[in-house]
């Protein structure tokens, strides 16, 4: 039989098989050598987790050359911070021979995420040459940062960079790559074909930053992480007119300039229809924003403990009544009032609520029931720890929800075996529902959902509430099941 399959259809049966390790996988590679190679062969999607030492370049290099059909890679640290720390002080060149390791050995690359540590500017020349494909990259810079590189990655749609702190012997090479002319063409317009953006860590007094927002006329997507600036003096003048035809946009920890962003969007971004606010934002800022939107928001997705209530609530009630997503995560300030007239205003529209560690679920009861009359639209719903959630409560919403097609509970250690029962009776549409760590839900509940909703596809729970029945059932219905 294994004569009769020729290389190329094991390949493309290969391929079938699920991406992450699985006993599927597994159990190919141990047939013979001849299904080994070709099973790594057939790999298009590689992660690697490594430690900086010297011999370690080596050894990528030579695992690299047994996947030569590789398109997305993922090069990371191992979880051994301590001797990563001090190696890479130790070596610092390390991380570039390591990225060129990388570009030699794949050069079918389209999707690159370099964690690992900080490269070159000529590394990052190097990798644009030998994988002109590449759409999608995820690098580490040591300041000062320089972006020109980036207009040598023609083909480049995404870009993720973190920016650190570089060390003495890493300014000397900077100081390098400047007198040699590889950082001094940042005057230079150009028009990047970049659609998606994201930095970390960019600060005030970042002046490669300023180039980067020129640069980018095309960007729709744009996510700052820890940032408490967006670059030098004149950086601000360029990044309201990147910010033009934004249509996606997510702030994460970046208090110290979320109002100036969201003010700027407010005033200038017609085009936006995602926003994402993360751990700080002013109340001011927030209610402004709202208020003097142009946009027509279709998903707001919020984590402001501190600085959201439900004077926000009724402004989003009376501004954005098209909203078809919102998210709201650990509300200490909102009560149920703001809620619930949010679920009157978008009662014809809104198709996915997250209420996640909202303490307001557990203290007021009937707000799920309200939400869930006003609501009978939702297809996703999302109310996952929220440890004091009670069965009726939750059931109490669920009779209303006959649409929901996805449902998450995890860490809901309040609700019972009852709760999962009647999930199987109310929401016949399920196709998606996460119960781990729902400790009071026994494994015959777990059972009777997943042998009564027709339409599953995936489930996530806690493996000790799998029984052989439901297993079985999931491999002949083709059910994912995630533990």
């Amino acid at each position: 039989m294994e004569n009769m399959l020729c290389d190329e259809l094991l390949q493309e049966i290969f391929t079938k098989l699920p991406t992450t390790p699985s006993s599927s996988s597994l159990s190919v590679c141990l047939v013979s050598k001849r299904w080994f190679n070709l099973y790594r062969a057939s790999k298009t999607s590689l992660s690697l987790r490594i430690i900086p030492d010297n011999s370690m370049v080596f050894s990528v290099s030579s695992l690299l050359s047994n996947y030569p059909f590789v398109s997305s890679l993922s090069v990371a640290l191992s979880s051994s911070e301590s001797t990563a720390t001090t190696s890479s002080r130790s070596n610092p060149s390390f991380f570039d021979r390591l990225l060129f390791v990388v570009s030699s050995s794949c050069s079918n690359l389209k999707h690159l995420r370099f964690s690992a540590g900080p490269v070159s500017v000529s590394s990052l020349l190097s990798l644009s040459e030998a994988c002109n494909h590449l759409t999608s990259l995820t690098v580490s810079l040591s300041r000062p940062l320089y972006f020109n590189w980036v207009a040598s990655f023609s083909c480049l749609k995404e870009l993720s960079v973190y920016a650190c702190d570089a060390d003495e012997v890493e300014n000397e090479v900077f100081r390098r790559y400047r007198e040699t002319g590889l950082c001094s063409n940042e005057e230079i317009d150009t028009v990047l074909g970049l659609e998606s953006l994201c930095l970390s860590g960019i600060r005030s007094e970042d002046t490669g930053v300023g180039w980067l927002w020129r640069s980018c006329k095309r960007l729709k997507k744009l996510q700052l992480k820890s940032c408490s600036g967006i670059g030098d003096g004149g950086s601000f003048a360029n990044f309201v007119k990147c910010s033009q035809g934004l249509e996606e946009v997510k702030l994460r920890t970046c208090r110290s300039i979320v109002d100036v962003v969201l003010l700027n969007l407010a005033e200038n971004c017609d085009s936006l229809n995602s926003l994402l606010v993360y751990d700080g934002c002013s109340r001011e800022g927030l209610l402004q924003f709202i208020s003097h939107c142009r946009c027509n928001l279709q998903k707001l997705d919020l984590r402001l403990p501190l600085d959201l209530n439900n004077v926000h609530l009724s402004a989003v009630a009376v501004k954005f009544r098209g909203l078809s997503v919102l998210r709201l995560q650990s509300c200490c300030l909102v009560s149920g009032d703001g809620l619930k007239a949010l679920g009157v205003a978008m009662s014809s529209g809104l198709e996915e609520l997250a209420l996640i560690n909202c303490d307001v679920v557990d203290r007021e009861p009937g707000l799920l029931a309200s939400l869930g009359q006003n609501l009978k639209q939702l297809r996703k719903l999302d109310l996952s720890y929220n440890e004091m959630l009670l069965d009726k409560e939750f059931m109490a919403m669920l009779v209303s929800c006959n649409y929901l097609t996805e449902l998450k509970l995890r860490g809901c250690k309040g609700l019972t075996s009852m709760a999962v029962v009647s999930m199987s009776k109310s929401c016949k549409r399920l196709q998606t529902v996460d119960i781990m760590h729902c400790c009071r839900v026994g494994a015959e509940a777990v059972e009777l959902f997943v042998l009564n909703s027709p339409q599953l596809r995936r489930v996530e729970v806690d493996e000790n509430k799998l029984s052989d029945v439901v297993r079985t059932w999931a491999l002949q219905k083709f059910i994912e099941v995630v533990v």
